[in-house]
């Protein structure tokens, strides 16, 4: 039976028209390349190659068996190559920039998708620099990047609400709600106790600016949880309400430990992208990533 190496070795020295430039392609010594193909020229029966001055070149039985074996062998070496590609990119590490509200969105999503990962913790302008330098491989932000160097795709959108505990009474708000009437509403969330991951408040001076066209809110936040899961978790034990981004209260809301208490259309969509370095040979995991948050996204509150 004919080793498939032999032709492998065949291939190279017909290119290179030289047994040692062959050798030297195919990591192999100068002998056994010659080894090789003196054996294929004993299975198939008929000499491949005429010795020069300098190299060799190809008899008329070899440059036919070459037009009969090049395509099939292409055809092989390229599956060869896409199993390699996909054994190393399942062993690579892979960096991806998140601020870490997003985080708590879509942190387990990517660490049950991929086996390696570096997380980096910044804010988009960061994050940006970051990739643009090709210190990070992803990331994903709430802010569009359009340069020579990068490139993105947007994978979804996410809105603040304002969330309570179910165990909060919200019958009073409803009401002033369904009345429009924006200054008693205000007053109403003013006398609650709030609870903010970060002590600048950004959720909720941004929910005001577009609720009531205000930009900074009267209230001082009461409690200050660095992470925003920990502090939805906390709040669904206790009263008070807090702004946040859809997406991280969506489960909460769904088993019944958050109830939403107001969904302004004052308060628009954001975009959420995910950027990458341009040729970064890192496309099959950018596509996976992709489908992965435009799955998690399109299934919005």
């Amino acid at each position: 039976m004919v080793n498939l190496e032999w032709y492998r070795t065949f291939k190279a020295v017909y290119k290179n028209g030289n047994f040692s430039v062959a050798a030297k392609e195919l990591f192999m010594s100068q002998p056994a390349v010659s080894q090789q193909i003196s054996m294929l020229e004993a299975h198939v029966g008929n000499k491949l190659f005429n010795r020069k001055s300098k190299g060799v070149e190809p008899t008329e039985y070899a440059k036919l068996l070459n037009n009969l074996i090049i395509d099939a062998l292409d055809r092989l070496e390229s599956v060869e190559v896409g199993f390699r590609a996909k054994a190393e990119n399942a062993n690579r590490l892979i960096s991806v920039g998140i601020s870490k509200h997003l985080f708590d969105c879509v942190g387990n999503l990517l660490i049950a998708k991929f086996d390696l990962i570096d997380f980096t913790f910044a804010e988009n302008d960061e994050l940006f620099a970051l990739v643009d330098a090709k210190k990070l491989d992803f990331a994903i932000t709430t802010k569009r990047f359009d340069t020579f160097d990068t490139t993105y795709e947007i994978v979804g959108k996410i809105k603040l609400i304002l969330v309570a505990p179910v165990s909060l009474d919200i019958t009073e708000f409803r009401q002033k709600l369904k009345a429009d009437n924006y200054t008693e509403i205000e007053q109403w969330l003013n006398t609650q106790k709030w609870y903010s991951h970060d002590a600048r408040i950004p959720h909720i001076k941004l929910f005001w600016l577009h609720a009531f066209n205000k930009k900074r809110p009267s209230m001082v936040p009461n409690y200050i949880i660095p992470s925003e899961s920990e502090m939805l978790r906390l709040l669904s034990k206790n009263d008070g309400v807090a702004a946040t981004w859809n997406c991280n209260a969506r489960n909460f809301i769904k088993e019944n430990k958050l109830q939403l208490l107001w969904n302004s259309f004052h308060v628009p969509e954001e975009f959420v992208y995910l950027l990458a370095p341009k040729n970064n040979n890192l496309k099959s995991f950018f596509d996976i990533i992709e489908k992965e948050l435009k799955l998690f996204f399109g299934n919005r509150l």
